[in-house]
C-alpha cells in the first residue's frame, strides 16, 4: 500500500532494469547519471541501493568496469607504453620515485636566491597581492 488507503494510490514503482543498471555502473556512471537515465530522483537510487539485488547489480557493474580499465592498461603496457608501465609498476609492484639530489637551504628550508623574494617574511595579505599581480601579468601576456 503506497501513498494512501485507496488501492493503487500513489506513484507506481519506478522500473529499473538491473541489467541496464549493471552496464551503467560498468561505465562508472555517477548516481546522478543513473538517476537521469532511469528518469528518477537521486534519492530513489540511494534508497534502492539498500536492496540487496540492486546493490549487487551496481557492485557487479563497477567490478566489471574496473576489470575493463585494468585490461586496457595492461594491453597498453604490453604494447610499450612507458606511462602505462610506470603506472603499473608504482601501483602494483610498489615502485616509487626517489629523489637523491634534493637541494635545500639551511635547516631544510628554502634556498635563498640572489635578488629573489623571501616569502616567509611576507604577510598573507602581501602574498595575495603578489598573486593578483602575477595573474594580471599573465592575462596581459595571454599565457595560461
Amino acid at each position: 500500500m503506497r501513498g494512501g488507503k485507496r488501492s493503487g494510490a500513489g506513484r507506481k514503482a519506478a522500473l529499473t532494469d538491473l541489467g541496464e543498471l549493471q552496464k551503467l555502473c560498468a561505465l562508472h556512471c555517477t548516481d546522478e547519471e543513473v538517476a537521469a537515465w532511469f528518469g528518477v530522483q537521486v534519492r530513489t537510487i540511494e534508497r534502492r541501493r539498500k536492496q540487496a539485488a540492486f546493490a549487487a547489480a551496481m557492485e557487479r557493474g563497477r567490478a566489471k568496469g574496473r576489470i575493463s580499465v585494468r585490461r586496457t592498461l595492461f594491453a597498453q603496457s604490453a604494447q610499450g607504453s612507458a606511462a602505462a608501465s610506470i603506472f603499473l609498476a608504482k601501483n602494483l609492484l610498489g615502485y616509487r620515485d626517489v629523489r637523491r639530489n634534493e637541494h635545500c637551504g639551511p635547516e631544510g628550508g628554502p634556498i635563498a636566491v640572489a635578488g629573489g623574494l623571501d616569502l616567509s617574511q611576507l604577510s598573507a595579505e602581501e602574498i595575495e597581492q603578489l598573486w593578483a599581480l602575477a595573474d594580471k601579468a599573465q592575462s596581459r601576456d595571454g599565457k595560461p
